[in-house]
């Protein structure tokens, strides 16, 4: 890890780059290296893994990564000022760092991942992206993914729908999705103080790990089971899903839900349940399933 010891200090980096944080990019830039190295170590042992990070800015956690052993880091850039600070830390781990100039939401990583050890996926997040950028990766279809976990960081508003129960307001279509293909995990929070600049809330660092074998159902049933019942969640089931089928109680007498009950008390095997009992009672109505929109 010599080479990594003799990058200048971050600052420095940011200053002949002309790094300034762009909002219209969701730029919050870490540099303090004592929590870059503690998101890295929260990813667990890096030993053999090729590590994506997306919007890897100046690069404090790229080093991170790098230093606790990652085999490779892939490194999905939008910002051609980062592209080039980024390829300093490339000359110092020749082999060890892919920059990949592009949009995250768009590109395939899949071809620069190659094909020996695990694949996860480690980011402080762009903010105006971030959830449009977990729905596609926990739509990934087929199912258990490319990746064997999830390590992301997330305004903390975002961090509490992803692990949100039901009976609460946080809980919703991305709770439901999350928690369906995933066990997610808040491990930490990180005050606004700690990035440049600082946003105006609390971030959170949150783990997902793929679910093996989720309970069975389409995707695309479920997601447009969950569209209709949290789309008007004030609402009682009987009227919500209504958008589904004209008549839907035959749909809840048969997975056993009160028509009473709103979308934010039923549990994420209740939702699977009505998923299932759509798609068989209402084939004609099922989509072929697609990437789900973002909750």
């Amino acid at each position: 890890m010599s080479g990594l010891g003799t990058l200048p200090p971050l600052r420095d980096v940011i200053r002949r780059h002309d790094l300034s944080a762009k909002k219209s990019l969701g730029q919050n830039f870490l540099l303090d290296l004592n929590l870059t190295g503690k998101i890295a170590r929260a990813a667990g042992p890096l030993a053999g893994v090729t590590v994506v990070e997306v919007g890897p800015g100046p690069g404090g956690l790229t080093r991170a990564l790098l230093a606790e052993g990652a085999r490779r880091v892939v490194a999905i850039e939008r910002d051609p000022r980062a592209v080039a600070a980024l390829a300093e830390i490339a000359e110092c781990c020749p082999g060890r760092l892919e920059v990949i100039e592009g949009d995250a939401l768009a590109l395939d990583p899949s071809p620069h991942l190659g094909r020996t050890g695990p694949v996860r996926i480690v980011a402080n997040l762009p903010y105006n992206i971030a959830t449009a950028l977990l729905v596609g990766w926990l739509s990934h279809e087929p199912w258990p993914p490319w990746f064997d976990r999830l390590v992301l960081m997330f305004q903390r508003e975002v961090a509490e729908r992803i692990v949100a129960p039901p009976g609460g307001k946080s809980y919703g279509r991305l709770s439901v999705l999350a928690q369906w293909r995933c066990e997610p995990k808040i491990l930490f929070d990180i005050p606004a103080s700690a990035f440049t600049p600082p946003p105006k809330v609390t971030s959170s660092l949150v783990r997902l790990e793929p679910r093996p074998a989720p309970l069975p159902c389409r995707l695309c049933d479920l997601e447009r089971v969950t569209a209709a019942a949290f789309g008007q969640r004030r609402k009682m089931l009987r009227q919500s899903l209504k958008s589904l089928l004209p008549d839907p109680l035959p749909l809840l007498a048969a997975v056993g839900i009160e028509p009473t009950d709103r979308a934010e008390t039923i549990p994420v095997d209740g939702f699977v349940a009505l998923a299932r009992a759509f798609a068989a009672m209402a084939p004609e109505a099922a989509a072929p399933d697609t990437v789900a929109s973002p909750p």
